[in-house]
């Protein structure tokens, strides 16, 4: 049995690839949808835990365990790929469209990349030193990032 949050990663996994195939490729969605994979990717991680947490047998937690820890060093570079990524998007889309204050998808959009920029900040952080206020402040950020992105998908 895997986490909840396997299943809804692949859920929008799915609609960011509906979202920019079905629409017009140009680079702010290019861009946008590279960034989001790559948050998807580093919020799978999210769902790993949580799976390690869950009901499972001693065995699967430790083969999850083992993914995991191998797949650690990769963490804090792909957050911070994913960082340049919407920072690309942004900048096009601000190119392509001027910024509106009642645009939900453009404060959405904001939101996102400031949490996101908090996100990569105290996940450095935690590289150099841990401790549990930058822990908890890494994982609310990445809360604040992935409810962002799901509300930015849909309008």
């Amino acid at each position: 049995m895997m986490s909840k949050w396997f299943y809804i990663n692949i859920v929008i996994f799915i609609f960011i690839v509906w979202k920019v195939s079905t629409g017009q490729i140009v680079l702010h969605t290019i861009f946008g949808g590279l960034g989001a994979m790559f948050i998807l990717y580093n919020w799978t991680r999210h769902a790993v835990f949580s799976t390690i947490r869950s009901n499972i047998s001693r065995a699967r937690k430790i083969k999850f365990a083992t993914v995991s820890k191998k797949l650690l060093p990769f963490h804090k570079w792909t957050g911070t790929t994913a960082l340049v990524m919407i920072l690309l998007h942004a900048s096009f889309v601000l190119h392509y469209f001027p910024f509106q204050i009642n645009n939900m998808k453009m404060i959405s959009g904001l939101i996102e990349l400031l949490a996101l920029i908090g996100v990569v900040l105290f996940g450095w952080l935690r590289h150099f030193r841990t401790t549990v206020a930058r822990r908890y402040i890494h994982w609310t950020f990445a809360y604040i990032v992935i409810i962002c992105a799901v509300i930015h998908l849909f309008f």
